[in-house]
């Protein structure tokens, strides 16, 4: 009898795949954001208006129990023949004897103080009412005036956000917490200004002293390599140490560029992306009819504001990865460009070798690539993405990596108009 085997379970369903949206998330309008402002107002009038009810109801009880312990009649009417008349209470026209006239008084004093507590119960709500209007008022004003470092602390939290790291806040009054949290910021602020100062001179002393030694190998081994008297052996050796301090070259000014990228892009001009993609396919174009890839897309006119050199260094990298990283045969890259309501959407997708989701997150790291893959490489020295994503953030966009069905990447870069 053959044994029993049990059939393998189904497949996991693949949860759909979110639709992205490079569009920022809509911010509340100002009036409604939960501001400490609006906070402590609702506080403070809260505060306020509870305190008020419980005095109102205080003086409610106090005011009625006073009407009427105070309104007993304290007379006694006897006899006949009455005539009694009266405005607020026109019912003692028709007393006929001393007891209805007892009674009628009784009542009319039960109405008058009625009438008087609802009389004043009206009267202290709308003066309530009055009273808290103006105690929002004035407790949003006292917040304001409480709150007004943390704005001006936050204003210059926001302009040294764009990369003017020589602003301080400065700021006066009593020495209370407030004060000690914008000290303790403008002495951060000046470690953070040194620290910077000193990465640009690192940067600026790295670009000289690593280029001069080795555009002097390369000169050398030119040299020799244009000596028609060289041996064999010599030759082969200058042409492996060129295509190595080539490598080191690029190396180098791909972690020079990556240092400069890193901070935000100050002195911006309005950039044409589709020029600079079509500047990089054109640069590209030639090592892309060697490899067998076709070069497509359209590419719309769509002006950012940034830098032009760090934009093409963007769209390059991108297009030099698509090409590299393709299929041996019938491969294709294709780059378009397209303006949309407040940012512009640059998008590189390629035939090549399947990528798994898992896998996408590493490419972005410097020395990575697919498959953990950090050396032995000839297509790059693998800081081609690190300087992208860098690129990227200097000019508030956001650059997100999806794998094709079949194979390749789509590379959907969003850079704010």
């Amino acid at each position: 009898m053959a044994p029993f085997s049990k059939a393998p379970p189904p497949p996991p369903s693949v949860p759909p795949k979110p639709v992205w949206d490079p569009r920022p998330a809509p911010r509340p309008a100002p009036w409604l954001r939960p501001t400490i402002r609006i906070r402590l107002t609702l506080l403070y009038g809260g505060m306020f208006l509870m305190a008020g009810v419980v005095l109102l109801t205080i003086i409610y009880i106090l005011a009625a129990k006073a009407l009427q312990s105070g309104s007993q009649l304290p007379l006694r009417v006897t006899g006949s023949n009455l005539t009694v008349t009266s405005d607020t209470c026109p019912g003692l026209a028709d007393i006929q004897n001393s007891g209805q006239l007892t009674h009628a008084i009784a009542d009319c004093l039960n109405r008058q103080r009625a009438l008087a507590l609802n009389t004043l119960l009206n009267r202290s709500l709308v003066a309530l009412v009055g009273l808290t209007v103006v105690a929002f008022a004035f407790g949003y004003a006292m917040a304001g005036r409480v709150l007004s470092p943390l704005g001006r602390i936050t204003r210059t939290a926001q302009r040294v956000a764009g990369s003017d790291l020589h602003r301080r806040i400065e700021l006066g009054g009593p020495d209370d917490e407030l004060k000690e949290l914008a000290d303790t910021f403008d002495e951060m602020l000046d470690r953070l200004d040194r620290a910077f100062d000193a990465q640009q001179r690192f940067v600026a002393n790295a670009s000289h002293e690593l280029r001069t030694p080795l555009a002097i190998n390369r000169t050398l081994l030119e040299v020799q390599l244009a000596d028609p008297a060289a041996p064999p052996e010599v030759m082969q050796l200058g042409r492996t140490l060129l295509s190595t301090n080539e490598r080191s070259e690029q190396l180098v000014e791909g972690l020079l560029l990556l240092a400069r990228s890193e901070n935000k892009i100050t002195d911006k001009k309005p950039v044409d992306l589709a020029e600079v993609a079509g500047q990089a396919v054109d640069q590209v174009r030639a090592e892309a009819d060697e490899r067998g890839v076709e070069l497509r897309g359209v590419r719309r006119q769509a002006f950012v504001q940034g830098s032009g050199v760090l934009l093409e260094r963007i769209a390059l990298n991108l297009v030099q990865n698509a090409v590299r990283y393709n299929v041996a045969e019938d491969g294709w890259v294709e780059v378009s460009t397209e303006p949309r309501q407040g940012y512009t959407v640059l998008t590189v997708s390629n035939t090549g070798p399947v990528v798994p989701a898992y896998e996408v997150e590493n490419l972005f790291e410097p020395f990575r690539r697919l498959r953990t893959e950090r050396t032995g490489s000839d297509k790059g020295v693998g800081l081609g993405l690190s300087i992208v994503r860098s690129v990227v953030r200097a000019h508030d966009g956001t650059i997100v990596a999806s794998p094709r069905e079949g194979g390749g990447l789509e590379m959907r870069v969003t850079i704010p108009v």
